[in-house]
């Protein structure tokens, strides 16, 4: 199969999916361009902040696409192409964007709310704490696995030996660019605010110019001075940066970071796109391997559910909910820009997630996955290559590849920072209780400098063991948050009396594999620690929250099935103007 072939069909369906079934859940659930979202509504200059449409997608996209989209296909290649771009396709269409655009429509409905206080408005107390739980540790796991994968992309060892040197100046440049962004970004926040206020036209041209400009200048700078430092180092400079991104307001780091990152991201996979049709290279993957694999290690691996807990970014992903309910939906200017920013992020997520599989289909030899490297090398190898041949140096690909690839990672590494103290202080937040009248120890565990430390040291000490060992977890517990948050926007849309029955298959399909999934982890483990082949701080410890995570499951499901099911009451939105329902309903 001729990889042009499989790019043209993929886009072809995801646009489709765009402008018919996005326009569909749009119409039956009603959105009104009148209505005052929460960001006009509780402008903080903070969290809540009216940003314009490109300016939320920006940050809604670079936030979902981290390292997902491309580990993931790439790692799931092994049982053929053909099942990996039907889940991408498939859950990207009818699972993964409908969950994003149905959390960002939920929360800009109630205020702007997290999904676990959405939960507990339609839910209860008791399914709102266990859910903010099950959000919080994810978030550790998730910044566990990142900042790990962060740390070894830019691990450069100093030295004066200039073949050392040489060997780590792609990972040193890209090192240095991602520290000069802090404060490109920064400049990028004053100089949107110079603009919005002197010039009255073409606000939004006159700052992706100038988004440009800045990006070829510090891409110069990081050319010329690039930091050698090694991974263990990295950690906590990234965890200092994690940080900056909780505490400081949207509108100063993390909108303009990821504007900018999204214009590098966009170009990664428009150069990607250009260079698979300059190169057309063929599929070089059988298209089915069958419903088990045997691994390098021998164990054997099945279709379901593990392609569908592999796969999580570019299909369905619970985190993504997480950025909608938690981040883009207070800066929502208008509802008619949920659509472009919930769906839209998400269909263009999976495109990524299909130009993975293409590249890896592109270098793989004998029908077989290439060994020996890692699902990022193989990406940045396989989209090096096409780009180099259009006749750009080597090195400028590398570096750029190298520094987009962290970026990834890097942008959603910020928000759930900012989720995980956000979800840590709901959990002692009571919504009828004066913060003044608080005692000590709720305005101290409410805080959201203490609420960021206590997220990012159990992260920190938990990615010392680097993302490998953590990865299985992230992913069986990221597939069962997107079952518990399509339960709940259910719940939320019968409750407003608003079409839901569309959730149902996905959520059902999730929830079986999701509990497959981590029950086979239970067993795996088990196994190996009965037969004194396990590691305790490695297999006992995923053990432990393996258990944890199917206990916490199923008392979140159990809470949300019976609310979805049994009578539910009819519940107001936050803001009376948010009341409107398109008359399709």
């Amino acid at each position: 199969m001729n990889s042009i072939v499989i790019l043209l069909i993929a886009g072809v369906c995801l646009l489709l999916g765009y402008v018919c079934y996005g326009g569909f859940l749009a119409k039956k659930w009603g959105i009104d361009p009148q209505a005052k979202t929460p960001a006009l509504k509780l402008e903080d200059d903070a969290d809540y902040v009216p940003s314009s449409k490109f300016t939320v997608f920006s940050h809604q996209f670079s936030s979902i696409a981290g390292a997902g989209p491309v580990q993931g296909p790439i790692l799931a290649a092994a049982f053929g192409w053909v099942p990996v771009l039907l889940w991408l396709l498939i859950g990207g269409i009818f699972f993964g964007a409908v969950q994003d655009f149905g959390a960002l429509y939920a929360s800009v409905k109630n205020d702007g709310k997290s999904i676990g206080l959405i939960i507990e408005k339609y839910i209860g107390k008791t399914g709102r704490r266990l859910f903010l739980l099950f959000c919080w540790l994810f978030t550790l796991l998730v910044i566990a696995a990142f900042t790990s994968m962060v740390a070894g992309t830019f691990n450069a060892v100093p030295s004066k030996d200039p073949a050392v040197l040489k060997k780590g100046f792609g990972a040193a440049s890209a090192a240095s660019i991602s520290i000069l962004f802090v404060f490109v970004a920064m400049f990028m926040a004053f100089a949107e605010k110079f603009i919005k206020s002197h010039v009255s036209k073409n606000t939004e041209l006159i700052k992706f110019i100038v988004a440009a400009v800045v990006l070829v200048v510090t891409f110069a700078i990081g050319m010329k001075l690039p930091i050698y430092m090694v991974g263990k180092h990295w950690n906590l400079i990234i965890l200092a940066y994690l940080f900056l991104a909780s505490i400081l307001p949207m509108w100063l780091l993390m909108q303009p970071r990821d504007y900018l990152t999204t214009i590098l991201l966009v170009l990664m996979i428009l150069g990607s796109v250009v260079g698979v049709l300059f190169v057309h290279p063929s599929m070089n993957l059988n298209a089915f391997n069958g419903f088990s694999i045997k691994g390098a290690n021998g164990e054997i691996s099945y279709l379901f559910p593990t392609l569908f807990v592999t796969i999580a970014c570019g299909a369905v992903s619970g985190f993504h909910s997480l950025v909608s309910s938690g981040t883009s939906s207070k800066t929502i200017s208008n509802e008619k820009d949920m659509k472009f920013v919930g769906y839209g992020a998400m269909v263009l997520e999976t495109l990524l997630g299909v130009i993975s599989l293409i590249v890896v289909g592109a270098l793989s030899k004998g029908h077989a996955v290439p060994s020996g490297l890692t699902p990022f090398q193989i990406f940045s190898l396989g989209v090096g290559t096409f780009i180099t041949k259009l006749g750009l140096p080597k090195i400028y690909v590398t570096v750029f590849m190298t520094m987009c690839l962290s970026s990834l990672a890097l942008t959603s590494l910020d928000s759930v920072a900012r989720i995980g103290r956000m979800s840590f202080q709901e959990l002692f937040i009571d919504d009828t209780t004066d913060r003044s009248q608080m005692p000590f120890w709720q305005k101290l565990f409410t805080n959201q400098y203490f609420a960021t430390i206590v997220t990012l040291i159990p992260g920190y000490l938990l990615c010392l063991g680097g993302y490998q060992n953590i990865w299985p977890l992230f992913g069986a517990a990221n597939q069962m948050l997107a079952a518990l948050v399509l339960i709940g926007i259910a719940v939320f849309l019968k409750a407003t009396k608003r079409k839901g029955v569309m959730l149902y298959a996905p959520m059902f399909f999730m929830l079986c594999v999701t509990f497959t999934a981590i029950i086979l982890n239970v067993q795996k483990n088990l196994t190996l620690l009965l037969s004194h082949k396990g590691i305790f701080l490695v297999n006992g410890l995923q053990l432990i929250v393996a258990v944890f995570l199917i206990v916490l499951g199923v008392m979140v499901t159990i809470t949300c099935i019976k609310k979805l099911f049994g009578k539910t009451e009819s519940v107001e939105e936050e803001d009376s103007v948010n009341n409107y329902v398109n008359s399709a309903n």
